[in-house]
């Protein structure tokens, strides 16, 4: 009879054991003093793992399981692997990729980050589901109708910024595109945005796409707009806010606001980002200055449609000789090749509607100064233009401290209270 205790109890620790080793894990990696969260969904086929603060959700994993408690997690597109031992409220372990190693223990469930501006029904506005085409993409998305609307109600589309996202622009578990349209709404604004071509609800190629057509499909759905709506205007974010630009240039949209969006080149404002980048990642200036220089030859050659220049002839450390071969692979794509050769400055005095652009003053990936510089000198002098720096925001328009990306998923504020005020008091004075 002993003997049958003790075996039953061994069985019933492994089960315990195979049954902790299910659901939805979560720790952080301390990697050079930099807190990285990970999660583990162990249920189902399929199991993945998100990188929250990389912004990266659903990647496979591969999971192997002991009667003792063991697990190991294999990320094979990553080449990272994660070792550990169940300790009943906890599994404690070891996450290993390429050469490095770090402690890494999980607890049950997800630490959820506090988005207090996402909307929340019930709502005093309708919300309808829409498709619209271009080619052959379909594109789906949500078309918010504020109570009273009718054909003399103004509406907006919105446009994301580069690339896939889904309607809401949605990135940390932020909503950005959801707040702006539940404002609107509110002020009795209609909106509609939609996922972009190739991700959530639609439909498209984007192997072969650049910004040209990612601006015909916002064009397609204020073609959409045109067929209910006398008034049709069109807000875009980043590249959004550069496509915002493009459209009131043709003369297809009656009002635009730009935020954060690019009035320099393309390679302008990669080589402004690269700048920052590596001066943040503590480069010497004069490394910078080498590899600023030699980025630059290289997106001349290709604007030229000339060979690349050798990255190996450039006085640079091995890292970044790398990084420059690999950045004259990647511009071969479409997308960026296209990208480089951006620039709304010729367009702008084209543009007769009226325009708000707005920039974060410590916005790190579009530059305010040299962008709404831009703005300032080469649009018309339209009355209702407003181009201005909002202060202490960043480019999600959130408060912050530095502005850098990293801060992006910490800060609970979606979008700063003084932003969207400044949106909704210039749409309805339009109106």
């Amino acid at each position: 009879m002993k003997r049958l205790v003790i075996t039953l109890v061994l069985l019933l620790t492994a089960a315990m054991c195979s049954y902790a080793q299910t659901g939805t894990w979560s720790g952080k990696l301390d990697v050079q003093g930099t807190q990285l969260s990970l999660v583990f969904h162990l249920d189902g086929e399929k199991p993945t793992m998100d990188s929250p603060d990389q912004g990266a959700k659903g990647i496979p994993i591969q999971v192997t399981r002991t009667a003792t408690g063991g697990i190991t997690i294999r990320v094979p597109s990553i080449g990272a692997t994660y070792e550990g031992l169940w300790m009943i409220k906890r599994i404690v372990g070891t996450f290993k990729q390429m050469s490095a190693s770090f402690p890494l223990t999980l607890v049950p469930g997800e630490e959820k980050p506090h988005r207090p501006q996402t909307p929340e029904g019930p709502f005093p506005y309708t919300q309808e589901e829409v498709a619209f085409h271009n080619g052959d993409a379909v594109l789906k998305g949500t078309l918010v109708l504020p109570e009273g609307c009718s054909r003399k109600t103004p509406v907006l589309i919105m446009v994301t910024g580069s690339g896939l996202q889904n309607r809401d622009e949605e990135i940390f578990e932020h909503k950005p595109f959801a707040v702006i349209a539940d404002a609107l709404a509110r002020a009795g604004i209609a909106s509609l945005r939609y996922d972009d071509r190739g991700f959530g609800a639609s439909t498209g190629n984007v192997a072969r796409c650049t910004t040209e057509d990612f601006k015909d499909d916002a064009l397609a759905g204020i073609g959409l707009l045109r067929e209910r709506f006398d008034h049709v205007g069109v807000l875009g974010h980043s590249e959004g806010g550069t496509i915002a630009l493009l459209l009131a240039a043709e003369k297809k949209v009656d009002f635009t606001v730009s935020l954060a969006g690019m009035a320099v080149s393309g390679k302008e404002t990669l080589l402004w980002q690269n700048r920052l980048a590596l001066a943040a990642a503590g480069i010497p200036s004069e490394t910078v200055d080498v590899y600023c220089k030699a980025l630059g030859d290289v997106f001349d050659a290709k604007i030229a449609g000339k060979p690349m220049p050798s990255a190996t002839q450039y006085d640079l450390p091995a890292a970044l000789t790398q990084n420059l071969a690999a950045v004259a692979i990647q511009l071969q794509t479409p997308y960026l090749s296209h990208f480089l050769t951006v620039d709304t400055r010729p367009l702008l005095g084209s543009i007769t509607c009226p325009v708000l652009a707005l920039n974060g003053a410590l916005d790190r990936q579009v530059d305010p100064e040299s962008n709404l510089g831009a703005l300032r000198s080469g649009l018309p002098n339209h009355p209702k233009n407003r181009v201005e720096a909002i202060d202490g925001v960043n480019h999600l328009f959130q408060h912050c401290q530095t502005g850098l990306s990293n801060e992006y998923r910490t800060i609970e504020e979606t979008i700063a209270p003084e932003v969207l005020e400044i949106i909704m008091q210039w749409l309805t004075a339009l109106k």
